[in-house]
């Protein structure tokens, strides 16, 4: 039997690819879906941050389409900035435009600077990759506050190598366009998006888990690798044949049995942030046109914002928007306050911002508020994650483990083969169980690539 630790998105596309007939699924909550789930309140529909799907796999695209029968929306994503009381285009490096004096200015100059005198070479660390990229002004003012605040740590302690086509590298010309007005066309990795049209982004999982045997609250708290037998904390044991872990690769290492204390150690120093959802029902339309919106003021606790009725007008009320504000904190950078005084804070910071204008409330009606927190985030990818990686997945291999070709990279290339060995019991999958950048097409292919090792 094969066993699945975690029915999140890269669970359920393993059991799918496998056959759910031929695979038990142990998850700790009460519901699946994981990092994708939706949940529904008062008549919104919240996800946990602003998923949408803009896969340039096929296979994934005509999934998640068949998964809601056809029901699905899709627009090009709207994104902005907020600095300062300005608003942004997105990207910010070249849309200086609209960046307020005299930072205008001093972003432009050092930029050009940097791009004539700076010698083309790799960058040791995200942040000189962060300067070499748009000089050391927009860096520190912009690029860099951000990364504190979304990364929750300074840029120099980053690597590199998750980079890929996620921040746009500008050239000189668009730079110098964007200084002194619009660009014909703005350049993000995100265009056009993809989002169900009812029941949030979990919707496009539905057809993953029909059918799929989950064991629902089976709290894991040992694996024994050498046995092959997994131990849940009511007693019940499942022996398996092949194992597929998707929990975070910190708590697996901790529930391995025999796992030596070096990589109990590395595992341990293994860094993610933590996320603190704050929730506002609004009794008044969207004020801004963004799908979403990046603040970078580093006195403002909202780190990124979303409009979740604008990714379908069934995830609100009619009347109402949904405005979602993601708050980070990690052990680099403990939350500073409790969850109730964010939420003021966050409410005072929508208003400020112009998104929540009491006097256009409805009815009588009043903002509502909740929170909610996410334990596991973002994976940060520090100067020491690939060589502690290669620590964990080189004793696991031992015991068992299909070590992947580029296992100790953030990204996938999913063009490459991986080579198929029957010995092999133990198999990683999903952001957290590869410690890996995933997006949910990521999970998705990753079941389907171990399917395609086993069977």
């Amino acid at each position: 039997m094969n066993v699945i630790l975690g029915a999140g998105l890269a669970g359920l596309s393993a059991s799918y690819h496998l056959g759910h007939d031929n695979c038990t699924i142990l998850e700790r909550t009460g519901r699946p879906f994981g990092h994708i789930s939706s949940t529904y309140r008062d008549g919104f529909t919240w996800d946990q941050g602003p998923h949408v799907s803009f896969t340039k796999q096929q296979y994934v695209r005509e999934l998640f389409e068949a998964s809601t029968k056809g029901r699905v929306e899709e627009f090009e994503a709207v994104v902005g900035n907020y600095y300062k009381g300005a608003w942004i285009d997105h990207p910010a490096q070249t849309s200086l435009y609209q960046v307020p004096e005299p930072e205008r200015s001093a972003c432009l100059e050092a930029f050009l600077s940097t791009r004539s005198t700076t010698p083309d070479k790799d960058a040791a660390n995200y942040g000189e990759w962060l300067t070499g990229a748009f000089g050391p002004t927009f860096a520190q003012v912009f690029a860099g506050t951000y990364t504190q605040k979304y990364w929750t740590c300074p840029p120099d302690r980053l690597s590199t190598e998750w980079i890929g086509s996620r921040i746009h590298y500008p050239n000189v010309d668009d730079v110098i366009t964007g200084a002194s007005g619009p660009l014909k066309k703005p350049f993000h990795y995100i265009t056009n998006v993809r989002y169900p049209t009812k029941g949030g982004y979990q919707a496009f999982a539905d057809s993953l888990k029909e059918g799929s045997h989950i064991i629902y609250g089976a709290e894991v708290i040992s694996v024994d690798l050498d046995n092959k037998k997994v131990l849940c904390a009511n007693g019940t044991i499942f022996p398996y044949t092949k194992l597929i872990n998707t929990l975070p690769l910190p708590v697996f290492i901790r529930l391995c049995t025999s796992a030596p204390s070096n990589v109990l150690e590395a595992a341990m120093n293994l860094a993610c942030s933590q996320l603190l959802l704050v929730n506002t029902a609004v009794p008044h339309p969207a004020l801004r046109p963004e799908h979403w919106i990046y603040v970078y003021d580093s006195d403002k606790l909202a780190t990124r914002i979303n409009h979740t009725e604008k990714l379908s007008q069934n995830n609100a009320p009619d009347g109402w928007c949904g405005i979602q504000t993601e708050v980070y904190f990690s052990r680099f950078k403990p939350l500073s306050e409790a969850p109730d005084l964010i939420e003021k804070r966050i409410k005072d910071e929508l208003i400020e911002m112009g998104l929540v204008d009491p006097l256009k409330f409805r009815n009588g009606h009043s903002l509502h508020q909740h929170v909610k927190m996410i334990p596991w985030a973002n994976v940060i990818f520090t100067l020491e994650t690939a060589s502690m990686l290669d620590v964990i997945w080189s004793w696991l291999e031992e015991h068992g483990l299909a070590r992947s070709s580029n296992d100790t990279h953030p990204l996938t290339d999913w063009t490459r083969d991986e080579p198929a060995d029957s010995r092999c019991t133990v198999f990683m999958a999903g952001r957290f169980g590869q410690w890996k950048y995933f997006w949910s097409d990521d999970c998705v292919m990753r079941g389907r690539q171990i399917a395609a090792l086993l069977n």
